[in-house]
């Protein structure tokens, strides 16, 4: 029954679609059309997508063209990749962004159907993973990947979070597609799923997770970052509407460098942008797209990303979504090469910053970093009702996480942070009289 329904998903997601072209010109020619795919709330795609947008880069860089033409910009709003891919192959839209695994069914299908599309740059990613999490409801006795077994587990087939619990469940020993009970959902089903009871666990991307657990709605079993392989989001261009236009998709490369400078310099600024115009609350917003956040931001192709790519086409091959995928003639980097300039190389060879504790203040419009998690704690213990948010990064994976939502172990006079549990347990067994704490108790050892 499993592999009927990842069937019936794949025949949905490949599917064969006619329509006329997204990049529409007037009569004369004088007009151009450009069509933009992105989702406002996977917040890894913002300097191509929300941010983007509510900045007016693309549109600057556009008018700057002179080249005669007038251009209007349409952006479509999706909740996920797959709608983005579909309108993409049936030439309705010219630009998209979206996960990985996305990517690589909008790879596979841009080739059946005679419609293909590239790689041409990246948005937000990780290079460990931890834009992808596990969670549970708040007060699951759920405490490992092992106690899985035989549970429900909502996720979207195709999507980088269920590759991501495909793979975490592999490496705790349970088959994925017989151990557990998967069910596949759209991310705000699934959260009404675990609310309801009727869903034992969530694996999904950005946003999805850091919202439930700030909303109290669910906590942490498990972080993507601890398979320590690259997730990401880029940017999918159709190929003959870069061959058509490369002066059009060079300065959306342009103006997404833009909008990435943008977010490194304004992180908090970005923050609010983003959160006005989704909903999402920026607090949510900042944990993954702030100075320390969970995400990097920069247009690179970096060779770790495409490395880690070419892996996952495993992951989809074996649930029956596509077939074989050439990672390699997908990637096309050299509209983003031209459009960076001297500056690819630099941004190619970035390292993405070191994690960092941060406190955003109630009424501040900058964070406050600290040279440790112990030294975050006391601030906000000085603090009382003065604090915005707190964030700490996980001792063993560096992924960022909600002070007072993290797993504490106290280790003599250290304070040490966690995402999820089974890294604070490690953690307990290699440190001889090391243990488990409260927030409230590593509160009041800071203070």
């Amino acid at each position: 029954m499993k592999r009927i329904a990842l069937a019936a998903a794949a025949g949905l997601l490949l599917a064969p679609l006619t329509a006329c072209g997204g990049d529409a010109a007037g009569a004369d020619g004088s007009t151009v059309t450009v069509t933009v795919g992105y989702q406002s709330k996977t917040i890894n795609t913002v300097t191509a997508g929300t941010l983007l947008r509510s900045l007016g880069y693309f549109e600057k860089q556009l008018n700057s063209l002179g080249d005669g033409r007038t251009y209007k910009v349409d952006w479509q709003d999706y909740a996920t990749g797959a709608p983005i891919t579909a309108q993409m192959t049936a030439g309705k839209i010219d630009i998209g962004s979206m996960g990985d695994f996305p990517l690589l069914i909008n790879a596979a299908r841009g080739k059946q159907l005679n419609r293909p599309t590239h790689l041409v740059s990246v948005t937000g990613y990780n290079l460990r993973g931890g834009l992808n999490t596990i969670v549970t409801a708040p007060d699951s006795k759920l405490t490992s990947l092992k106690d899985l077994k035989g549970k429900k587990v909502s996720t979207s087939v195709g999507s980088a979070a269920d590759g991501t619990l495909v793979r975490a469940l592999q490496r705790a020993g349970i088959d994925p597609n017989d151990g557990i009970d998967k069910l596949n959902q759209q991310p705000a089903v699934g959260a009404s799923a675990l609310a309801a009871g009727s869903a034992d666990a969530l694996s999904q991307f950005v946003a999805w997770p850091g919202l439930l657990t700030y909303q109290g709605r669910a906590k942490a079993l498990y972080d993507g970052a601890q398979l320590n392989l690259p997730t990401f989001h880029g940017v999918t261009a159709r190929e003959d509407f870069a061959k058509n236009r490369p002066a059009v998709l060079e300065a959306f490369l342009k103006a997404q460098a833009e909008a990435t400078d943008y977010l490194d310099t304004h992180p908090v600024a970005a923050a609010e942008r983003v959160a006005k115009a989704t909903g999402l609350p920026a607090e949510v917003v900042y944990l993954y797209n702030g100075a320390h956040g969970i995400s990097t931001f920069d247009p690179a192709v970096k060779p770790q990303l495409v490395s880690a790519l070419k892996q996952d086409v495993s992951v989809l091959k074996a649930a029956e979504l596509t077939g074989d995928i050439d990672v390699d003639s997908f990637v096309d980097d050299h509209y983003v090469k031209k459009a960076l300039g001297a500056s690819y190389a630099k941004q190619l060879a970035a390292v993405p910053p070191a994690a960092a504790s941060e406190t955003w203040p109630k009424g501040a419009q900058e964070t406050k970093a600290f040279a440790s998690p112990a030294k975050l704690l006391a601030y906000v213990a000085a603090h009382p009702g003065g604090i915005r948010a707190a964030y700490v990064p996980d001792a063993t994976t560096g992924t960022l996480w909600f002070a007072d939502k993290a797993l504490w172990v106290a280790d003599g006079d250290k304070l040490v942070p966690f995402v999820a549990p089974a890294t604070a347990q490690a953690y307990v067994f290699a440190h001889a009289g090391a243990r488990v704490i409260t927030y409230a108790e590593a509160l009041e050892r800071a203070a």
